[in-house]
């Protein structure tokens, strides 16, 4: 993709007429630069993604007044997505690019506004595969309230990639006066998280089929924009604030505590958990604190502010099970102990390597 353009009746803004794609699998020809790369970018990208005032340009070109209007800084993020499948219960590849890297934005503080899509397609993938990912990354777009406004596309030889990466880049812009960092952890600050911990990495585990499970689990992939604004709105000096990917909730605390040079306490009891991820990880030995999530953030805020948020992220869609799961203590510096259910404590460590492979 070189930029994007409206489609209207088979024409690009700049009246060129959009290629159409006849071919039903992807080959070589189609990342050659030529016509029939051309023809997959039009017909796949372009006609799906919508306009940029510029369009099929090299570059996408944003207003600067419209940025400093919203924001005294800019915020910038990139990310790649690999996974298999595709295809999973409550999400794929697309939904999970656009929101992973329009929730990478919301937890700075800022205020998403445009994206870039770079696809890396494997020889032999089906159209009609690519274009249901697209229409996916255009509805999850849409729903953040996001453009995406330029991009690229390569195609690979056969064997030299795994069906599709997709990577995403995104600009956003902070309010003056939004300081999140995750050295800004105090003793008595509240540790809160918007729900249910491990969907994703339970619902690809699901998805794969290896082992058999009677439970669908789904993703729980979702844009955290709107959900940040929301407690930004109640409690404009949010501490820290990450969203808990790939390592988990576990792994956000970690890092919390080494940045702020504190200890954090986590109750287990707290720790919202559906009963079908419990039950999967303990069939496979799997602890749900290190399982990857798309639609979760862990904040931490002031003692007295705890109240409010909580409130505010529960009146929102994507924090109705919102939950005060642990505080900031003093008693050892850069260290993560859960509280269990038994009343016995236990230190979590960062994990080290891969719990599970190609989760996100």
């Amino acid at each position: 993709m070189s930029g994007t353009a409206a489609r209207t009746n088979g024409q690009a803004a700049t009246g060129r007429r959009l290629g159409r794609l006849g071919a039903t699998t992807i080959t070589l020809a189609h990342g050659g630069g030529g016509r029939a790369m051309r023809d997959l970018v039009d017909d796949v990208f372009v006609g799906v993604f919508g306009g940029a005032e510029n369009a099929l340009e090299d570059q996408a070109r944003l207003s600067l007044a419209a940025l400093s209007a919203a924001g005294d800084r800019l915020a910038f993020t990139t990310d790649s997505y690999v996974v298999d499948p595709l295809f999973f219960p409550g999400g794929d590849i697309g939904r999970l690019a656009v929101n992973g890297t329009v929730n990478d934005l919301a937890v700075g503080g800022a205020i998403p506004h445009s994206l870039s899509c770079a696809v890396i397609i494997e020889e032999g993938l089906g159209v009609d595969v690519l274009r249901r990912v697209a229409l996916s990354m255009k509805a999850a777009a849409d729903e953040a309230g996001v453009a995406i406004v330029t991009g690229d596309t390569k195609v690979v030889p056969r064997g030299s990639a795994d069906k599709l990466f997709i990577n995403t880049a995104g600009v956003g812009v902070i309010p003056a006066g939004v300081r999140i960092g995750a050295e800004r952890a105090r003793a008595g600050d509240r540790v809160l998280i918007n729900g249910f911990i491990g969907d994703h990495g339970a619902a690809i585990v699901d998805a794969r089929g290896d082992f058999a499970l009677e439970n669908t689990i789904r993703t729980d992939c979702q844009p955290l924009s709107g959900l940040v604004q929301a407690m930004l709105a109640v409690d404009p000096d949010i501490h820290c604030l990450r969203d808990a990917t790939r390592g988990g909730l576990a792994s956000v605390l970690n890092e919390f505590a080494d940045a702020s040079g504190v200890m954090i306490r986590l109750e287990e009891s707290a720790v919202p958990l559906r009963p079908a991820v419990r039950g999967m990880c303990e069939i496979l030995g799997l602890d749900p604190l290190y399982l990857a999530n798309e639609g979760k953030l862990v904040a931490v805020v002031a003692r007295e502010r705890a109240g409010v948020v909580l409130a505010a992220m529960r009146a929102h869609p994507a924090g109705a099970e919102s939950a005060i799961v642990g505080e900031v203590v003093e008693e050892s510096r850069g260290r993560v102990i859960l509280r269990t259910a038994f009343g016995g404590e236990r230190i979590v460590d960062m994990l080290f390597g891969e719990q599970l492979p190609r989760i996100c």
